[in-house]
């Protein structure tokens, strides 16, 4: 079967299409014939070599694709011939709550992610794709998906009308952004392009501030929110952004943090303000497959169409990654796979 693969530390002249062979399922596994995958920033600091946990070993990137299953093990009940599915981020996390050991294998990163016309998964890895998305738009569900909703929902008490502030038009803030609308929340976002926020408000965006004008934006959101600050924020960027995001957050209010654009190094989170507001940081690192299946229902019963800003052919890998490091999308970068 044809395949990307990546050697860590190389950046973009590290990527290489190859010749590999394809493997039988287990008793309990399933084969997918991949159609698209999704790139997330994880794979662009993979390919650079700065990703925590990742070696040198040459592997198939990307952790997030859809596809169809074509093969079944012996003892598969959940799945059969047919089925469209996508795969979850972390495969020894099923349930509960979070554990090292649940989440220390992923695909692309740990072993051969899913950028190849095959990829072969315990069928209890996978879930059903809602038969409204195509599945260019349903490979964007198993990274971004998951990790907004957790940083919307998991360890916060947010209800219909509560605000959220969203950082950038990224993946996972344009998720957020769709799945806090479903939800009934206010959206405030934040971005360097008026085009870009253009788009956010044509998504339901109730509020944008655009951080290369108004480079102090902590106050902008305390003004829309009449001195109050946002009840959760979805913070992605971290060196660059966090004192801002704690500073724009209510009292009892959380940020989540998803997310490392700009590394943590020397950052100085105000922590003095955390102990005299009592405002809570919360660390999203994805989640389960339950979680994944919570967002699908959702995805499918209010019929949200996840954002891809841009379909890459499989010959194209390099640009895409190209692409998503460029910063120039709105939403998700995706590889069709196959027909």
């Amino acid at each position: 079967m044809k395949a990307w693969q990546v050697r860590p530390g190389h950046g973009i002249a590290g990527l290489q299409q190859i010749d590999t062979d394809a493997r039988e399922p287990g008793p309990t596994e399933v084969v997918v014939s991949m159609r698209a995958a999704s790139l997330n920033y994880r794979d662009w600091m993979a390919a650079r070599g700065d990703y925590p946990g990742i070696d040198g070993t040459p592997r198939i990137p990307l952790s997030d694709g859809a596809g169809e299953v074509v093969a079944v093990g012996p003892r598969v009940t959940r799945l059969k011939p047919g089925d469209r599915v996508i795969n979850t981020y972390f495969p020894n996390w099923i349930d509960g709550e979070i554990a090292l050991w649940k989440i220390a294998e992923s695909p692309g990163a740990t072993f051969d992610g899913v950028l190849a016309e095959q990829f072969v998964a315990d069928e209890s890895t996978l879930a059903a794709i809602p038969a409204h998305l195509s599945f260019e738009e349903a490979a964007t569900i198993s990274c971004a998906g998951i990790t907004a909703w957790n940083a919307l929902f998991a360890n916060t008490v947010v209800k219909p009308g509560a605000t959220a502030l969203l950082l950038g038009t990224g993946g996972v803030s344009i998720w957020a952004l769709q799945l806090a609308k479903a939800a009934g929340l206010r959206v405030i976002i934040t971005s360097s392009s008026d085009e870009k926020l253009a788009r956010a408000r044509q998504l339901g965006a109730d509020a944008t501030i655009n951080y290369r004008t108004v480079p102090e934006w902590q106050h902008e959101v305390l003004r829309l929110t009449g001195g109050a600050g946002a009840d959760v924020v979805v913070e992605v960027g971290g060196y660059d952004t966090m004192a801002r995001s704690i500073a724009a957050t209510r009292l009892g209010g959380v940020v989540s943090i998803t997310g490392l654009l700009s590394g943590f190094a020397g950052v100085d989170f105000g922590l003095r303000s955390l102990f005299d507001v009592a405002k809570h940081l919360h660390g999203v690192i994805v989640g389960s497959r339950t979680v994944l299946d919570e967002v699908v229902r959702l995805v499918d019963v209010q019929q949200i169409r996840p954002v891809v800003d841009r379909v890459f052919g499989f010959d194209e890998v390099p640009a895409a990654y190209d692409y998503l490091q460029s910063g120039r999308h709105f939403g998700k970068v995706v590889v069709r796979v196959g027909g």
